[in-house]
Parts: C-alpha cells; structure tokens; sequence
C-alpha cells in the first residue's frame, strides 16, 4: 500500500499493513535536552507535519496557505525596562514579554486588536482571501500538477493557518473579551462568524478547482481542562451554522474529512461537531481526560481519532511506555485512529524514552506489539 491508500483505509475502517506514523514535533527546549543527551540535531528537519524522514516518519503534504492578516502589523516595541519589553504583535495585540536572559514564560497580554464592531470594521479588509500572497507564487503551475497522481495525504493548510471560528475570535478579542463579546456584542459576533465561513470557503476554492483534498483540520483551541471555553447554547448560535456551511462546501467540492484541532476537553460539543459533518479530533489531549478508547465507546465509529498518546507516559520510560501503548491496541486494531503524542513532545520526554517510544510505537503500528 502506498501512504494515501494506507491513510484513506484507516480512515474507512479498512484492514492495513500498518497504521501511518506520524508526530506534531517537540518543544525547543525538548530539542535542547536531546541535543545534550547524543542526538545530532542538525540532521533533522524539525518540522514534523510533513514527516521527519530522519526517524522514517510517513510523508503528508501541507498546501501553503497563509490565513493570517495581509498585510500583519508592523512590529513595534513600545517601552522596555530591565526585565521586560512591550511589544505590539502582527495581529495587533499589545503584549508585555520577560526578556530571554530571566528565562521562558508566557507573555501577559495587555490589549487586544478588536474591542467593538468599529474595530472589527476597520481589519476585515486585512482578511481578503483572494490576495495571491496567501499561495506559493505560481503554485498552480509548480504544485497543482504533481497533485494529481500523489501517493501521501494532501492536507489544506500548514498547522493553524486554517483558522477556525473561535480561534480567529481568540486572536482578535481575547479570551476574556470573547467570553463577554457572546453576550455584549452579539451583532458583531456573528459578523465575524458569517465573514470567517466565506473566508474558509474562498480561500480553498482555487486549490479544489485543481485537485481534491484529503483533509481539512480547523485550529480552534476552545476547551480548557474541564470543558469548552464556549457554551454549548452559545456554539449552537454563533458558529455551529457556519461551520456547517463551510463543511457542506468543502465535503462537495472534493474535501475527504474535516478535523477540529483543540486541546483540553471539548466533549460537550463534539455531538455538533458531528451534526455539522466533521469527521474527527485532534490531539485528544489525555491531561484533559481524553482518552481515545473511550471516546470511541462513546461515539462510536462516527468519530475518527487522532492523537491520544500521553506524554506524560512516555517521559516515565520503558514499562510505562509499553503499557500505555499496549492499552491502545484495540483502537489500532479496529481503525479510525492514528496515535501521535498528544500535542508536542515536552522537555521532561529524555532522548532515550523517546527512542524506546519511537521503536515501541512502530511494533505498535503493524498490529505486533
């Protein structure tokens, strides 16, 4: 079986060789400790959507897209002191960061780009889908061609460019802005929604005049630990409507399956999710209980799974490892998933746990473990 046919029969329930390998990629400061612990790091590409071939990833090819703002902001530092800098960002957000001599954190975000329906009025124009410099220069004459006999999964866009509903709210309002703007400002809310399904649907409307689409997977991050940072009450109202516009657009215009990217635990929606015709999530993050064999109990078939090895297993070692990995057999056995560690490999992940996952992982994948 070539990569294609091997994903497209995970996907259908249909009996496979074995299942593709593939991974997210690993912090930076993972990459540090490894470096530290006997990996060359200079041999490996280190984006590992595509397929690190260094460890024999599976290949996927990612459309260029850019979904973000053209033309972004322009970078400006806006006052410094001894420990930190403020910083307008290219969506226009005001941040404050630690300067990198005092160490890693996150930054505390001071103002957001879109307070009221004026502001939002003032950057839809920065949101013009048919602007050529959102695609490779002459992508339809280098790339489009070689689309038409691939042998790998053809995915629109690299991670997060294919912004969803929440996510694009998120960048613009905040996420404390956005909890009130669902009941402060509904009007502009749902202007956001509506502008952010015509987007979605114009953006890869060139790309599916010259091939089809295996997948398409929105980022939205819109679950916390416990439970969306959403209402269901509220997702019905807001974007379940224009999600399934732009699911009905993509699926007839030769898009396979349609992916929710979101951490933490997004169960109460996944019921609209579904309704709207979405296929599948991603990562499944286990720190948020999302454990894949029981959501598949719960859902059942209609729900594909990728995602769902927890990191925190692999940085314990071998017989840990080999446990976890052993629990999700079944799901490897049955279809419908594709276990990668749920999200990116964090530093407390040694280089020799992650070598022993990384063998483990492919007995796994053959159905041999």
């Amino acid at each position: 079986m070539n990569h294609l046919e091997r994903f497209l029969a995970v996907m259908e329930y249909q009996p496979v060789d074995r299942v593709p390998n593939w991974e997210a990629g690993v912090w930076a400061e993972t990459r540090d400790r490894w470096g530290t612990e006997g990996l060359d790091t200079e041999t490996m590409h280190w984006n590992w959507f595509p397929g690190e071939a260094e460890l024999g990833m599976d290949p996927r090819e990612f459309v260029f897209f850019n979904g973000g703002m053209i033309p972004p902001f322009k970078y400006e530092v806006i006052e410094e002191d001894e420990r930190t800098f403020t910083f307008r960002d290219s969506m226009g957000t005001i941040r404050r960061r630690l300067r990198p001599e005092f160490g890693a954190s996150m930054d505390t975000f001071l103002n957001f780009t879109v307070e009221s329906m004026a502001d939002w009025q003032k950057i839809k124009s920065r949101f013009d889908p048919t602007n050529p410099k959102r695609y490779e220069p002459n992508w339809d004459v280098i790339r489009a061609p070689g689309w038409q006999n691939r042998e790998w999964p053809l995915i629109f866009a690299p991670n997060t460019q294919t912004k969803g509903f929440y996510w694009l709210a998120r960048e613009l309002l905040g996420i404390e802005g956005l909890a009130f703007g669902w009941f402060d400002q509904p009007e502009t809310m749902l202007d956001m929604m509506s502008f952010q399904a015509d987007f979605l649907i114009e953006a890869i409307r060139p790309i599916l005049e010259k091939t089809t689409i295996e997948y398409v997977i929105f980022a939205e991050d819109l679950s916390m630990k416990t439970g969306p940072m959403i209402s269901p009450r509220a997702y019905k109202k807001f974007i379940y409507p224009h999600l399934r516009r732009v699911v009905d657009f993509y699926k007839s215009h030769g898009v396979r399956y349609i992916f929710i990217d979101t951490d933490g635990n997004p169960e109460k929606l996944i019921p609209q999710f579904l309704d709207a015709g979405v296929d599948g999530l991603w990562p499944l993050e286990r720190a948020a209980d999302q454990d894949p064999i029981r959501l598949r109990k719960e859902f059942g078939r209609k729900l594909l799974l990728t995602g769902g090895v927890d990191k925190r297993e692999i940085a314990k070692g071998p017989a840990a490892i080999d446990a976890h990995l052993r629990e999700l057999m079944p799901l490897i056995e049955e279809g419908g998933f594709i276990p990668t560690i749920d999200h990116t490999a964090s530093p407390d992940i040694s280089w020799e746990n992650f070598q022993y996952y990384w063998q483990q992982k492919q007995k796994m994948l053959r159905g041999k473990l």
